[in-house]
C-alpha cells in the first residue's frame, strides 16, 4: 500500500509539474530530473502488484486539462510520459532481469547440487561393487585357507600342539570368512545388480566372467563388437581384473543406450606395469534410447582413481571413446582400507 501511495505521489507531481510550460524556471527543471530518478527507483526496488494502473489513473487529471486548456493538458501529459512512466517501466524492466538472473543462478546451484548428489551416491555404489568383488576374491582364498588347514588338522604325522593351532587357523580362516560376508551385505545395496551390456540390470552375469565373455554376451545382445588384446595373458591382481570388466561392461552399456547401430572397439593392452583399456564406438546408426542418470561414469572414475589409475572420457572423432589406465599390481592396498 504504501509503494503505490509513493508511485501516486510521483505521478502527480509529474502531472502538475508538466502543467503551464512556457517559462519553465530551473527548480522546476530540476524537479523533472528528481521525478525521473524517484520513478526508476520505485520500479527498480519497490514491487507492486497492478502499480502500472497508477500512472494511468494519475493520468486523469492531465486529460481533463486538455479538455478545458490543450496545451497544457499535452504539457502535463507528455511529462507524465517521460519523466515518471518511461524511467518507471525501465527500473522496473531492470528488477525483472535482475530476478530472472537470480532465479537462473539459483537453478544453476541446484542442479549442481543435484549432480553433486548424484555423483557421490554413484562413488558410494562403486564403492560397495568394489566391496562385493573384495568378497569374491578374498572369500575364495579364506575359503582355500580353511580347507587346507582342515587337510593338515587330519594329517596322522601333526603332533597334537600343531594340530590346534591348525585347528585355530581354520576357524579364524571360517570367522574371517563369515566376516567379510557380513560386512559386504551391509554395504551392498538391497535388490542391486550388475548392469547388463544392454543397459538393463540382470542379476545372471557370471561372478568371474571375463571381458571376451562380456564381448561375446554383446555381440549375442546384437552389438557390432571387435576385441583386441595385446600383451601377456597372465592373471591381472583381482580387484583390477574387475575394473577392467567394468569400464568395459559400463562403456558396452552406453554405446548400446546412446549409440544404437554402431561398431564398438574393446581394446586391451597389458604391459609388465599397466594394463590400458580402451572402449570406442562410432556414430550411432538408429535413434538413441532414453538418457539414463549420467552416473556410470562417475562411478568407473572412483574405482580407476582408488586402484591408482585414470579415467578419460569423451568424444573421439564421430563416436565416443572411454579411455582407462590401471597400474598391473598396485592400487588393491588402498582399494582394500
Amino acid at each position: 500500500m504504501r509503494n503505490r501511495a509513493i508511485l501516486a505521489m510521483i505521478a502527480e507531481i509529474g502531472v502538475v509539474n508538466g502543467l503551464h510550460l512556457d517559462d519553465v524556471p530551473a527548480w522546476r527543471q530540476l524537479l523533472f530530473v528528481v521525478l525521473a530518478v524517484a520513478a526508476y527507483l520505485h520500479g527498480r526496488h519497490l514491487p507492486e502488484r497492478r502499480d502500472w494502473l497508477l500512472p494511468v489513473v494519475a493520468a486523469t487529471p492531465g486529460a481533463v486539462f486538455v479538455v478545458l486548456d490543450f496545451w497544457d493538458g499535452v504539457g502535463a501529459l507528455m511529462a507524465l510520459g517521460l519523466f515518471v512512466v518511461l524511467p518507471w517501466l525501465a527500473g522496473r524492466f531492470r528488477r525483472q532481469q535482475a530476478e530472472l538472473v537470480l532465479a537462473g543462478r539459483e537453478r544453476v546451484a541446484r542442479l549442481e547440487r543435484e549432480q553433486e548428489l548424484i555423483a557421490e551416491r554413484a562413488r558410494l555404489r562403486e564403492r560397495a561393487r568394489i566391496a562385493a568383488d573384495m568378497h569374491d576374491s578374498l572369500g575364495h582364498e579364506l575359503a582355500l585357507i580353511a580347507l587346507r588347514a582342515g587337510a593338515l588338522e587330519l594329517a596322522a604325522d601333526m603332533t597334537e600342539p600343531n594340530r590346534e593351532a591348525v585347528a585355530q587357523l581354520r576357524a579364524s580362516a571360517v570367522t574371517a570368512a563369515d566376516r567379510l560376508r557380513r560386512t559386504v551385505g551391509v554395504l551392498r545395496e538391497p535388490g542391486a545388480a550388475p548392469a547388463d551390456v544392454t543397459g538393463s540390470r540382470t542379476p545372471t552375469e557370471p561372478p568371474d566372467e571375463t571381458v571376451e565373455a562380456l564381448v561375446d554376451r554383446a555381440r549375442d545382445a546384437g552389438m557390432t563388437v571387435e576385441f583386441r588384446y595385446d600383451g601377456e595373458r597372465a592373471a591381472l591382481p583381482p580387484l583390477v581384473d574387475r575394473a577392467v570388466h567394468r569400464v568395459v561392461q559400463e562403456s558396452l552399456t552406453n554405446a548400446a543406450r546412446h549409440a544404437p547401430g554402431a561398431d564398438v572397439l574393446v581394446h586391451v593392452e597389458r604391459s609388465a606395469r599397466a594394463v590400458a583399456v580402451t572402449v570406442r564406438n562410432s556414430a550411432a546408426r538408429d535413434e538413441p534410447g532414453p538418457s539414463g542418470g549420467g552416473s556410470g561414469l562417475a562411478g568407473l572414475r572412483e574405482r580407476v582413481r582408488l586402484l591408482g589409475g585414470t579415467l578419460r572420457a569423451g568424444p573421439h572423432e564421430d563416436g565416443f571413446a572411454v579411455r582407462a589406465r590401471f597400474p598391473s599390481g598396485q592400487g588393491e592396498s588402498e582399494a582394500s582400507r
